[in-house]
This record gives C-alpha cells, sequence and structure tokens, in this order.
C-alpha cells in the first residue's frame, strides 16, 4: 500500500515517516507540510519528495499517515477520504465533536478503512494486558501521567496547541482512555477540576457501574514525570508497565499493518475513526465538567 504522511514536524518525521520507510508491506512515497521547505527536508531523509501540493500527493497514493495538530487534522482527513485515501489519523481526532464527526461521516461516504493512532493500543504488552483484565471483575482504574512537555529537551516544547491550558486531558486523555474504555466499559458521565499548576483531576463514569480516576499534566518537573496505568478488581491490581523509550515507531508499524488489514477486508478497526470521535465527545464533557466544577454526561 502506497502511504503519503500528512505533516513535517518532529512526531511526523520522526515517527510516521521513519515507521513507513522501514516497513516491509508498505511504500512511502511523499510527505506533505504547510511549510514546503520543511516537507522537502524532511522527504530528503528518506528520499521521497516532499511538497505542499496536497491535491497531487492524495492521487498517488493509496493512504495517508497524518500527524498535524488536532485542529488542522479534520479538514486534511476529509479531503484525503474523499480522494479514496485510508486514514491512519492522530489523536485526538480533532478538538470538537462536529469536526470529529465530519471526518466519521467523511470516511463512511467514501468507504475507506480508518485507524487512530493511540500508540499503546498498538502495543503487545498492552493487548496481554487487556486480555488479563477481561477475565477480572474490575471495579476501576487508574491513571496518572505527569508530562514535561515543556522542559528544555522535550521535542515537543514548540508545539503550540499543547500550551493551552486543555492540553493535558486533549493529549494524554486519548492514551487513558484507550486503555481504561476497552478494561472498564465506555466512559458514560464525568466530572473533574484543574489545579493551580494547570493539573487535570478528572474521574469518570463508566457503563456497568466502574469507574476511574485520571491525573494529568504536561508541566510536571522532570523529577515528577511519569506513567502508572493500573485496574483493580477480583483478581487484584493489574498494571501497565509504560512502554520503553523509542518504541513508538513498532507501534505505528503495527498500527499501519492493521490498516492495511482493514482496507483489505472492509472491516471495522476497534479504533477506528467511529471511536476517536467517541473520545472526542467523553474529552469534551471532561472540559466541561472541569469548568463547570459538576458532573456532566457524555
Amino acid at each position: 500500500m502506497r502511504f503519503a504522511v500528512l505533516g513535517s514536524g518532529f512526531w511526523a518525521t520522526e515517527v510516521h515517516s521513519a515507521s513507513l520507510a522501514a516497513h516491509p508491506e508498505a511504500e512511502l512515497v511523499g510527505i506533505w507540510g504547510r511549510d514546503e521547505a520543511k516537507a522537502v527536508a524532511a522527504g530528503a531523509r528518506h528520499d521521497v519528495p516532499g511538497t505542499a501540493d496536497l491535491d497531487a500527493l492524495l492521487a498517488d497514493v493509496d493512504a495517508v499517515s497524518i500527524s498535524v495538530p488536532p485542529s488542522v487534522q479534520p479538514d486534511l482527513a476529509v479531503r484525503a477520504a474523499e480522494a479514496g485515501c485510508h486514514l491512519l489519523l492522530e489523536k485526538p481526532v480533532a478538538l470538537s465533536v462536529p469536526d470529529a464527526e465530519r471526518v466519521v461521516a467523511a470516511t463512511t461516504a467514501a468507504g475507506v478503512a480508518s485507524v487512530v493512532f493511540l500508540t499503546y493500543r498498538f502495543r503487545e504488552q498492552t493487548a496481554s494486558w487487556l486480555e488479563q483484565a477481561s477475565r477480572s471483575a474490575l471495579v476501576g482504574g487508574s491513571v496518572t501521567w505527569l508530562a514535561s512537555t515543556f522542559a528544555a529537551d522535550s521535542p515537543f516544547r514548540g508545539s503550540v496547541w499543547r500550551a493551552e491550558p486543555g492540553a493535558p486531558l486533549w493529549d494524554l486523555g486519548p492514551h487513558a482512555l484507550s486503555l481504561m474504555e476497552p478494561a472498564l466499559g465506555p466512559v458514560v458521565a464525568a466530572l473533574g477540576t484543574r489545579a493551580a499548576d494547570g493539573t487535570v483531576n478528572v474521574v469518570l463514569e463508566h457503563e456497568g457501574g466502574a469507574t476511574s480516576t485520571h491525573t494529568l499534566s504536561a508541566s510536571a518537573s522532570s523529577l515528577s514525570a511519569g506513567e502508572e496505568f493500573w485496574v483493580h478488581g477480583d483478581a487484584g491490581r493489574l498494571v501497565l508497565l509504560p512502554p520503553p523509550e523509542g518504541s513508538a515507531h513498532e507501534a505505528h508499524a503495527v498500527a499501519v499493518t492493521e490498516l492495511q488489514a482493514a482496507a483489505l477486508t472492509g472491516g471495522a478497526h476497534p479504533c477506528d475513526a467511529g471511536y476517536g470521535a467517541h473520545q472526542v465527545r467523553v474529552l469534551a464533557a471532561a472540559e466541561a465538567a472541569v469548568a463547570a466544577g459538576a458532573r456532566r454526561q457524555v
């Protein structure tokens, strides 16, 4: 399957493009960017053209792997779907429910496959953890993710959208949801608060009565930074260890393979655009709950 990467920033170049360039069953054909010079430079790293001509590139590929800010992604995803391209999307799919629903409508109308690249869900260790969780009577779970997003050595320190007040929820929340929902069930309501330093604390109610707590920060000190994920029930506490450094390439390669399988079989992937839109609805409800200091339904 012939792929284009839409995006020329750090994550697009270091993960999406690098993964596709090395993939044994996919071909990286070109890289598009809003800044043509950056796109050309990114393409040169993998010996493919870089361009700002989106329509020409879409006409030459079977699928796109999108890595742009979430405010930019919906329009690109809709254009790619209308051009008949299968979609490997970044999280969150969008920053508003209407934009997320536009992406879903476009994939449905075009009959193209879609997968949201929720990094943890494409790890073998996560699949084993979720299988073990499925054999347990779970009552709750917890996510603590303290990130130093704007530290001097962070590759994301220049990210404009991650500097917004709600960014910890929208940046880290999709990963947390991708772990807690398959283990505990779909989220139906949220309540939460925001600490003075911007840390978001959210309690999510899951269908069936389980709850999960989420503590998410983009501004933690480097000494505090880290990730913890666990669910608990009759089998005790089931802990998922964070991935090793540099493992995003492997996860992206798995996502590429699974998108290709969905495209070939016509089947729906559990992390498709529809699930991405569900996540946006949950995040919007959580954001509203934090702002109001009151429970909000999804």
